[in-house]
């Protein structure tokens, strides 16, 4: 008999229906798996196979043939097992197969039939959702997940067993149900907060204005200055994702396998933090079956390189473009995919490799060559796709002890979360522009008109710092920026001034 079990595959960010039809017929006894399935998908067999028998059902003893359609894509994971067990249950006419055109499943089978997790639930669900399907069989440590797609019934699954009985009417399973509104509402308070940092006052407001327009920032100081614990607090001040950016950040957790079990939504915004010995291929993402990689795990939120010039100079180099376009695109022969990855980046570093190049406090021991190969570490083109640079300088032991506790986060958040609606607004019409850092031409041409004494500002300022046209972009959305931090729709001179006090670092450090 022939059965027809329905499941799916995640290519990219996205999902793609699955179509697993399962013959079993006469002849010698094998299980044949066509439709281009890789190693683990042809290991599934062996899986079902004792999963079946622990569950208390047999086995066809003539040749089970199983195809994956469609058969010119590739099938990676052990996704598969439960859509295969159901498929051969229904085929050997154990179960019944009137739900299964309606449904959608998935899962990894142990030995023992139990239906372990696996990655990239939501893109499948919401893949099913769009095909029309009724309901989704996952897993239940995925069933959170899954359940954030409304209008279609998700249920958990434990067993290979538990599954064959609701589908043959012996038992019934409630759909799971998440309150999305609820888990907005119940985000916590970030542990880390800016109220505990004393001093480096200018150094919070450059982070206030780059968290307030999305715009990249890096901070130059000596070791020990605070750079990592200012880092490190930006989540806190950062405005809440809406439900459509929680999605976006969940899809890419949920395909590299980073989501936590039971986890619904990533309801906070990503803040990662890779250790300087990365490779291009965990940044950017890839591997013989490309996943996410940490630019992309970063989207919609931050990724912090502590460490700078550290990295490998063609790990920085592979940054530029995801930066400039907010998507990485990942080619091999056979396929090529594409990640989102709008994300913030925050870099700290040391002005020279001993640390203290400019400290008032101790002596650099660096010579002038050490210094400048460890400057150029990091290029020019990239130095330009940073909007704000910021020193951070060594404070006092007096300064320290004297100076009061900072201003709290929830202070800092509620104004750049009136600063990034003031944007939403103004960007209304233009569905990809999201924040002022991600303007293009025109954008900046519209929003970023100077008054003229302004104009004669950024025109000295240009003409005597040898800006490039890139760093003057980024002067104008800074600009715009600040001018939204005071709600003022006119950039005004003190605005360009500030903005030109981000950017001065270009000659002061790298000239």
């Amino acid at each position: 008999m022939l059965a027809t079990v329905f499941s799916g595959a995640v290519q990219g960010v996205d999902a793609y229906s699955v179509e697993i039809e399962v013959n079993a017929g006469h002849g010698d006894p094998q299980v044949v798996t066509v439709g281009l399935p890789d190693v683990a998908v042809k290991e599934s067999k062996d899986r079902v196979h004792t999963a079946m028998i622990n569950s208390g059902f047999k086995t066809h003893v003539g040749r089970t043939t199983i195809n994956l359609a469609p058969a010119d894509i590739k099938k990676e994971g052990p996704i598969y097992d439960l859509p295969i067990a159901i498929g051969m249950l229904a085929a050997q006419e154990e179960i019944a197969a009137d739900l299964l055109p309606d449904l959608v499943m998935l899962g990894e089978l142990a030995l023992s039939g139990e239906v372990r997790r696996v990655k990239g639930v939501l893109p499948i669900a919401l893949n099913a959702k769009a095909s029309g399907k009724r309901g989704i069989l996952v897993p239940v440590d995925n069933a959170e997940e899954a359940a954030v797609v409304e209008g279609l019934e998700v249920y958990a699954i434990h067993t290979l067993r538990q599954a064959a009985d609701f589908l043959d009417g012996k038992i019934q399973l409630s759909p799971s149900y998440v309150n999305l509104s609820r888990i907005f509402s119940s985000i916590k308070e970030h542990e880390d907060d800016y109220e505990d940092v004393k001093g480096q006052e200018q150094a919070k407001r450059a982070i206030e204005v780059a968290v307030s327009g999305g715009h990249n920032i890096l901070m130059i100081g000596p070791p020990g200055t605070g750079k990592s614990m200012l880092a490190k607090r930006i989540p806190s001040i950062l405005p809440e994702m809406n439900l459509e950016e929680a999605l976006q950040a969940t899809k890419i957790h949920s395909i590299a396998g980073t989501l936590t079990p039971h986890a619904a939504l990533i309801e906070r915004r990503p803040f990662r933090s890779p250790h300087h010995t990365i490779s291009d291929a965990g940044l950017l993402g890839g591997g013989a079956h490309p996943i996410p990689g940490e630019v992309s795990l970063a989207h919609r939120g931050v990724l912090f390189l502590d460490e700078l010039p550290e990295f490998h100079r063609n790990v920085l180099e592979v940054l530029r473009q995801p930066l400039e376009d907010g998507v990485v695109t990942i080619s091999r022969a056979a396929s090529s995919v594409t990640f989102p990855c709008n994300f913030m980046l925050v870099a700290a570093m040391n002005p020279c490799p001993c640390g203290y190049f400019g400290d008032s406090q101790r002596e650099c021991r660096c010579s002038q060559r050490q210094i400048l190969k460890y400057r150029n570490k990091i290029s020019g083109p990239l130095l330009d796709r940073i909007d704000i640079h910021i020193e951070v300088p060594s404070m006092a032991y007096n300064e320290l002890v004297a100076l009061d506790a900072g201003e709290p986060s929830v202070d800092i958040r509620e104004r750049a979360t009136e600063a990034r609606q003031r944007q939403r607004d103004r960007f209304n019409e233009d569905g990809h522009v999201h924040c002022n850092a991600e303007m293009g031409e025109k954008q900046v041409q519209k929003h970023c008109r100077l008054q003229e004494d302004a104009q004669e500002l950024l025109k000295m300022a240009i003409s005597e710092l040898h800006f490039s046209a890139r760093a003057y972009n980024r002067i104008l959305k800074v600009s715009r920026t600040i001018a939204d931090l005071e709600g003022s729709e006119q950039i005004e001179t003190h605005h360009i001034t500030e903005a030109i006090q981000y950017r001065t670092l270009d000659r002061q450090l790298w000239a």
